[in-house]
C-alpha cells in the first residue's frame, strides 16, 4: 500500500489522538476530524465535521485513502450513511470495535456489544477494505477516578477484585497504524489485550506509586454504583450493559494475548507504565 492520506475520527480522544500523533511522527499525511477548536502538531490538518451529520464530512474525506473510525454513539443509527460517505472517497476503514463482539458473552440488548456488532456488519458489507480492532478495556477509563484521587485520595467503586488486561492507548494506536498503513490486517478482527490481568484495587495502588501519594480503594455495593452512574448522567442502557458484564468477568476474565507484540513488534505496555505516563492527570 502506497503511503496514504488518513482521516482520523475521534482525533481529540485518547486513542484517536494517539493515532494522529503516531502517524504524524511516522511522516504519514494525517487529517483530524474535529467538531470544534483543537490543537495538533504542525503538519496535522484539522477539518470540522460531525459523524452525526454525514453531509458535513465531505471536506474532511476529500482525497482521503483510509479512515480510522471511532463511533461515538451508543447505537448504530446513522452509521450506514457515514459508511456510505466514507466509501465515496476512501478505500479502507479501520474500525475501533470491542472484544465483546462475536464473544460468547454477547447478549441481546447489551448496548455496547450490539452497536459494535452492527457497525462491523455494515463495514464488511460496504465493499471497503476493512479491519475491525477488538480491544479489551482501555487503561484510560481509569481517568474517571482522577477527581476522587485528587480531592480525597479514595477511589470508591464496585468490584475491587475485578481484573482486566487494560490497554495503553499508545499500544492500541500502534496496532491501528499498522492496519491503516500496511496490508497485514486486511479483513482481520484481531483481539487486542493489555499485558496482564490487573485488579481494580491493584490499579489504584499502581496509580498511587506513580503519583507518590497514598491512595485507597473503597469497594461499594453494585446498587450504589448503579445509582452513582445514573446520577453522573450515564445513559441507562450503558449502565445496564457495563456492570453486569463486569460481574461476569469476575469468574470468567478476559483473555490475555500477545497480539500487540505480534502485530507491532513491541510488547504491550504494562498498567504500571500507563500510570507513570499519566501521573500528571491524577495529581
Amino acid at each position: 500500500m502506497a503511503q496514504p492520506k488518513i482521516l482520523v475520527t475521534g482525533a481529540t480522544g485518547r486513542v484517536g489522538g494517539a493515532v494522529v500523533a503516531q502517524l504524524h511522527a511516522a511522516g504519514v499525511p494525517v487529517r483530524a476530524l474535529v467538531r470544534g477548536e483543537a490543537s495538533f502538531p504542525e503538519g496535522v490538518q484539522a477539518i470540522r465535521g460531525d459523524l452525526a451529520d454525514p453531509a458535513s464530512l465531505g471536506a474532511a474525506l476529500e482525497g482521503v485513502d483510509a479512515v480510522f473510525l471511532v463511533w461515538p454513539f451508543l447505537s448504530a443509527e446513522g452509521a450506514s450513511d457515514v459508511i456510505d460517505a466514507i466509501g465515496k472517497s476512501a478505500r479502507r476503514v479501520v474500525y475501533l470495535s470491542s472484544a465483546g463482539v462475536g464473544n460468547e458473552r454477547e447478549r441481546p440488548g447489551e448496548a455496547i456489544t450490539m452497536f459494535h456488532t452492527e457497525l462491523e456488519r455494515l463495514i464488511e458489507a460496504s465493499g471497503l477494505e476493512w479491519t475491525a480492532l477488538r480491544p479489551t478495556g482501555f487503561a484510560s477509563n481509569t481517568l474517571g477516578w482522577a477527581e476522587e484521587v485528587r480531592t480525597t485520595g479514595v477511589v470508591r467503586a464496585p468490584l475491587a477484585r475485578l481484573a482486566r488486561p487494560l490497554i495503553h492507548e499508545a499500544d492500541m494506536a500502534a496496532v491501528a497504524v499498522q492496519a491503516l498503513t500496511t496490508d497485514a490486517l486486511l479483513g482481520a478482527r484481531p483481539l487486542i489485550t493489555g499485558l496482564e490481568l490487573i485488579t481494580q484495587e491493584r490499579q489504584v495502588a499502581l496509580i498511587s506509586e506513580a503519583i507518590g501519594r497514598p491512595l485507597r480503594f473503597e469497594e461499594v455495593a453494585l446498587d450504589e454504583a448503579i445509582e452513582q452512574m445514573k446520577a453522573a448522567g450515564y445513559p441507562a442502557e450503558l449502565v445496564e450493559a457495563v456492570l453486569p458484564a463486569q460481574v461476569e468477568m469476575l469468574g470468567n476474565p478476559e483473555p490475555v494475548n500477545d497480539e500487540v507484540e505480534r502485530i507491532t513488534g513491541t510488547p504491550a505496555k504494562s498498567f504500571r507504565e500507563w500510570a507513570v505516563d499519566h501521573a500528571a492527570d491524577f495529581r
